[in-house]
């Protein structure tokens, strides 16, 4: 009886969570303004705070030590932590965040080896090569577009995009950024 209910619970929360979902259907209105924002994450990517940013990060190279299992016992209220929301580029970020009313959820900038470079909140993972997010503007140049999904830090629903970060024309970094899909579906 109780495996019963069980299942009648899983069951409901899936119709539930696919019900949710519908609300968010990337129709080709909704695609019109992710493209439309993914032009407004390319522009902060070629920030020169930005650019200059990712160039001083990839002099240096990722922490000595630092891979996504330590990453995740490091508290936000660590000062490494508050290094990268408070240095220029977490700054920038973090107010053009501020600035959108919403529209976006988060962002982060990586550096060439996939490590953080700023952010204007901690995310999952220190280090993203190896992800597509990361992987495909770093090897094409272009910008990437992740499938809708709720973010597990923010608790929002959205479509992940991603811009190179150039410098003489060439990748040297990645910029995500977190589109919020449900402000998407009301404008």
């Amino acid at each position: 009886m109780k495996l019963f209910k069980a299942s009648i619970v899983i069951t409901l929360a899936g119709l539930l969570a696919s019900t949710a979902w519908a609300g968010f259907e990337i129709t080709p209105a909704v695609q019109k303004e992710i493209s439309r924002r993914t032009e407004i994450v390319k522009a902060w990517a070629a920030n020169p705070a930005i650019v200059k940013a990712v160039l001083a990060q990839n002099e240096k190279g990722p922490i000595p030590g630092m891979d996504n299992a330590k990453w995740k016992t490091v508290r936000r209220s660590e000062e490494l932590i508050k290094g990268f929301i408070g240095n220029g580029a977490g700054k920038f970020l973090t107010r053009k965040i501020e600035e959108s009313d919403g529209v976006f959820a988060r962002a982060f900038l990586s550096a060439a080896k996939g490590e953080k470079v700023a952010f204007n909140e901690k995310t999952i993972s220190y280090l993203h090569k190896g992800q597509a997010k990361f992987d495909e503007p770093m090897s094409t140049g272009k910008t990437w577009q992740g499938p809708p999904e709720l973010d597990e830090i923010t608790q929002v629903h959205h479509v992940q995009v991603s811009a190179p970060v150039l410098s003489g024309g060439k990748p040297v970094g990645v910029l995500v950024v977190g589109i919020n899909l449900a402000k998407l579906a009301k404008n």
